[in-house]
């Protein structure tokens, strides 16, 4: 078949071919309705057993106004729990963030914001349960691209009836300028990024991140269901690490510290998640929910407190000539044991974490994770079947770090993800099996991919699966480099047949993961929506995976 531009894919396997299956709507779920003092929606959040945050931001040119908050039982506000009062201040960028304590575990509430504009949509949230639990739903996303298309995904878990948590792993929002990533895209759609600019300030993160609420799918999700978080790499700068950024330059961008600051300060604003507890700073964001007797969940932070400096492949393109020079590669560079994912503070609280789980007897043990943690070493795609020929500008062989390039010599896919840092992956399994944890269920993003992963530490003993989401916008790496469909699905088949940690990946769709997980096992569904180039969607789920556990294993049945 012909080759097609990146364009002219999106628009192929997001094309309306797709069918319906979004569940129904539920009390307190429709789209919010729009009110102007409250352009932005609500948000609730960053859970607890007995408080949640709740979040607006208000509409304003005043330094200040105040801001009325009500808690209940119904969504008509006649069975009152709490309410009080607020201030929406120019020093937090108008953002309100109140946190009613004293609320029921497992609880089910609704609130909305008043201020003299008008009243804000109704919101539905949820406290942390305890006790005996017989069903948990979550919702797993990553990856909101504004340019590349509407929110669509986000509206489809708005109308999930099986969600009752909902779990983005990171790229909330992205950095580039508006000539950048998804230029041609955001330009046709009426969806450019503002700030134009690439965004460095903390006036520029504030404002993108405003953009970002305004979509409609993102207010409607926001409205529906309480918000669990980690961030990636975009919510501040493409691949970040401790002491710089990829997609950060000095000497026309400032402070690397400075910029970090403005990006950590605009999303703890924007985001319904709390403050940093006393001792800890904003960059140490991380969180353990614990669902009753069923399972706990702990977001990692891999990005801002502990992360050393990703691989770049161009730097020592020139040296892998040979097997010898390869496994010195693999083995001095990217296996360097001091290069750390997770700050040492960071794996203390996991290890606390998951022994507490054990010794509860929970049977779940869920990681929020920013980016794979599967083994993925490009396997010899061209002996699969893969013609160099169709390859795009720029990725045949012999023309850079490419597909071919990493296939002839067996290395990651990714440096910026696990495979990147093999020695704190193992670190993280070692952590894990001390505690008694060697069931993980990794919860993952940033790929832009569906994933089906079974996990094995480097002795090759069993630690546990990865159920991965593609984008809610951003397209998949295969279809975004320019290969043509029929050879990015193809892609997909032979990273299946070829990598013993992979059982299944699609990076055709974007979408989300539903995970509804019982006392024996996990039900997974992969739900797909039909376009992005549009308002108006339909949603498939285009796979599902049953998870059982096996004594201390997990396996896909």
């Amino acid at each position: 078949m012909p080759t097609l531009d990146r364009r002219q894919t999106l628009a192929l396997i997001t094309g309306g071919t797709l069918a319906a299956c979004a569940a129904p709507q539920t009390e307190a779920v429709a789209p919010p309705a729009h009110s102007p003092a409250f352009a932005h929606g609500v948000a609730s959040g960053d859970p607890r057993t007995t408080s949640v945050v709740l979040w607006t931001r208000v509409t304003t040119d005043l330094a200040e106004q105040a801001v009325t908050w009500e808690l209940a039982h119904d969504a008509a506000f006649s069975d009152m729990v709490q309410s009080g009062e607020a201030v929406a201040s120019a020093e937090a960028d108008h953002t309100v963030k109140v946190i009613p304590e004293g609320l029921e575990p497992g609880g089910q509430y609704y609130y909305r914001f008043i201020t003299n504009g008008g009243t804000s949509p109704t919101g539905r949230t949820r406290t942390l349960p305890v006790g005996a639990l017989d069903r948990l739903g979550v919702a797993l996303i990553s990856c909101s691209n504004y340019p590349f298309g509407h929110f669509n995904a986000y509206d489809a878990i708005a109308k999930d009836a099986d969600v009752d948590f909902v779990l983005h792993t990171g790229d909330y929002i992205y950095e580039y300028g508006a000539d950048a990533w998804g230029n041609e895209e955001g330009t046709g759609l009426g969806r450019a990024h503002v700030p134009a600019n690439e965004i460095v300030t903390l006036a520029d993160y504030r404002t993108r991140h405003a953009q970002y609420k305004t979509d409609a799918g993102s207010r409607a999700m926001h409205a529906a269901h309480p918000f669990m978080a980690s961030w990636d790499d975009h919510e501040s700068a493409n691949n970040p690490w401790m002491d710089g950024a990829q997609n950060h330059q000095p000497e026309t961008e400032g402070d690397w510290d400075a910029r970090r600051a403005a990006s950590l300060r605009a999303y703890y604003e924007w985001m319904p998640i709390r403050e940093p507890e006393p001792g800890f700073s904003r960059a140490e964001f991380w969180r353990t929910y614990s669902f009753g007797n069923l399972a706990t969940l702990v977001t990692l932070e891999t990005r801002h407190s502990g992360r050393g400096e990703q691989v770049d492949y161009a730097a020592y393109a020139e040296t892998i000539t040979s097997p010898e020079t390869r496994d010195s590669f693999m083995r001095d560079v990217i296996g360097d044991p001091n290069r750390r994912m997770l700050s040492e503070r960071m794996e203390a609280a996991l290890a606390d974490s998951l022994s507490d789980s054990v010794a509860a007897g929970q049977p779940w043990r869920l990681i929020g994770n920013p980016s794979p943690i599967a083994r993925m070493l490009v396997p010899d795609v061209a002996a699969y079947g893969i013609d160099p020929a169709r390859a795009p500008k720029g990725e045949a062989p012999g023309e850079g770090t490419n597909l071919f390039w990493k296939a002839q010599w067996n290395l990651p896919f990714y440096t910026d993800t696990w495979d990147g840092y093999p020695a704190a992956r193992e670190a993280f399994y070692a952590l894990s099996r001390a505690a008694g944890a060697e069931d993980l269920l990794f919860l993952t993003g940033d790929s832009h991919s569906f994933w089906a992963n079974q996990l094995f530490d480097g002795e090759g003993r069993p630690m546990g699966l990865e159920l991965g989401t593609a984008g809610v916008t951003s397209p998949g790496d295969f279809v975004d480099t320019g290969w043509d469909a029929e050879t990015a699905e193809a892609l997909d088949r032979v990273f299946e047949q070829a990598l013993e940690e992979v059982r299944w990946t699609d990076n055709m769709h974007q979408g989300y993961v539903r995970v509804v997980l019982t006392q024996a096992q996990a039900d997974v569904a992969y739900v797909a929506v039909d376009t992005v180039l549009l308002p108006d969607y339909r949603t498939e789920v285009i796979r599902t995976e049953t998870v059982v556990k096996d004594g201390k294993t997990l396996r896909f049945m």
